[in-house]
Formats: structure tokens, C-alpha cells, sequence
């Protein structure tokens, strides 16, 4: 899928192509945390000017996928393991105000089932990848079920960070927090009411994501 998404692109919309097509290769692990992308490689490979493969780059920057490097150019952002834990503290007081949002409101039955089908497909997600999309769908709903609109596009902006960092990881220790039944007592909380149970069982498995992604050995050797 990454080699199709930088194939050549014709001139059509080629600026959101192009952004398109590089968000897609990076998320997909084509590209590494910390490698460098080159203007004239990528205009070469995507058959596009460099002008355009700059203007999709800065927009890649500005989702944070990318970060400044050496000699003006572009890398892919490799979180430290401070930022790694900052990202999940802040993803956890994001959810958290949602997990609230959701018990608070007047369809949190329905909110309920709409989590259950979550957590099916994260209990039928095959690949890493699959798992990968599951989770973060997941927890993407809960806050869309919160009606918060600034929340959701609040999360939306860490989204590409936490891809990032989760593929880059992609071993088997990393799936135990992504599986269904680490997920199931959150949405049994919500069932309940249980806001401080919700709470609890969120800002655990965020802490334990945290841990596993932010520790130095096990991210040097899975990249």
C-alpha cells in the first residue's frame, strides 16, 4: 500500500494528492522516525514540481508528522520518551473530559452500543496495522460521542504523532494495550455511570501505553 500511495501522480489536485500520498507513506511506516525527506527525490518519485512537494511538507509539518533538520530540511518527528509520555498525559485529560461528556449525556445507552461495535472490531483487527486503526478508531469515537466538536478536532491534531509513534513501535508487547479487553471495562463503566471507574481503568491504560512506548531500548530496536 505505501509503494502505491507514492506512485506518479497526474495534475489533478496534486497538492492534496501529494499530501496525500506522503501522509499515507509515513503512517504506513514507509518512512522512519527521524529519516529525512528530500524535495528532489519525492518531486522525482511523485512526478510533481518541488514546489508542490514543499507546500505538502509544510503542511506536514504543521500536523507535526514532520520536523526541522539539518540544512533546512525535513524529518519525521521521532518523539522522545518525555514527549511520548506529555502526548499520553495530554490524550488521557482529552478522553477523560470525554469519558465525562458521554456519561453526562442523554444517550449514553446508545453511546454504549456504538463502543461495543468498537470494541468488535478491535477484537477482529488481524494485522498490526488493522490494530493499530481499530484502537485509534476507538478512542476517536469516544470523543466524537462526547459532542465536543473542540475536543475531537483537539485529539484529531495528536493523531498524527501517535500513528506515528505506535507503527514505529510495532512489535507484539505494543498490541496488549490496543487489545478489545483492555478496552471493554471503560465502555462497562460508561454503562454503569461509573465516571471515577471509567476514569480509572482510561488514565491506566493510557500510563501503560505511555510506558511501553516511551522506553529508549525497546524503540531503537524496533525501528
Amino acid at each position: 500500500m505505501a509503494a502505491e500511495a507514492l506512485s506518479s501522480l497526474d495534475r489533478s489536485t496534486l497538492r492534496e494528492r501529494a499530501l496525500h500520498a506522503l501522509r499515507t507513506a509515513i503512517l504506513a511506516g514507509q518512512y522512519q522516525p527521524g529519516e529525512h525527506l528530500g524535495e528532489v527525490e519525492l518531486a522525482s518519485r511523485l512526478g510533481i514540481s518541488r514546489g508542490t512537494v514543499r507546500e505538502a511538507l509544510r503542511h506536514l509539518q504543521q500536523e507535526g508528522l514532520l520536523v526541522p533538520a539539518a540544512r533546512g530540511m525535513l524529518q519525521v518527528h521521532r518523539l522522545s520518551p518525555t514527549e511520548v509520555h506529555e502526548l499520553y498525559e495530554v490524550r488521557a485529560a482529552l478522553e477523560s473530559l470525554a469519558v465525562a461528556g458521554v456519561i453526562a449525556s442523554a444517550g449514553r445507552q446508545a453511546a454504549v452500543e456504538e463502543l461495543r461495535r468498537g470494541l468488535i472490531r478491535l477484537d477482529q483487527a488481524g494485522d498490526f496495522t488493522a490494530q493499530v486503526e481499530a484502537d485509534l478508531g476507538f478512542h476517536l469515537l469516544l470523543c466524537e460521542l462526547s459532542g465536543n466538536s473542540i475536543l475531537v478536532r483537539t485529539w484529531r491534531h495528536l493523531e498524527g504523532p501517535i500513528r506515528v509513534t505506535v507503527m514505529s513501535a510495532g512489535n507484539e508487547q505494543r498490541r496488549l494495550p490496543m487489545s478489545a479487553a483492555r478496552h471493554k471495562p471503560i465502555v462497562d463503566a460508561i454503562e454503569r455511570g461509573d465516571e471515577a471507574g471509567a476514569l480509572d481503568v482510561l488514565r491506566g491504560h493510557m500510563a501503560l501505553a505511555s510506558s511501553q512506548l516511551a522506553s529508549p531500548d525497546d524503540r531503537t530496536s524496533a525501528s
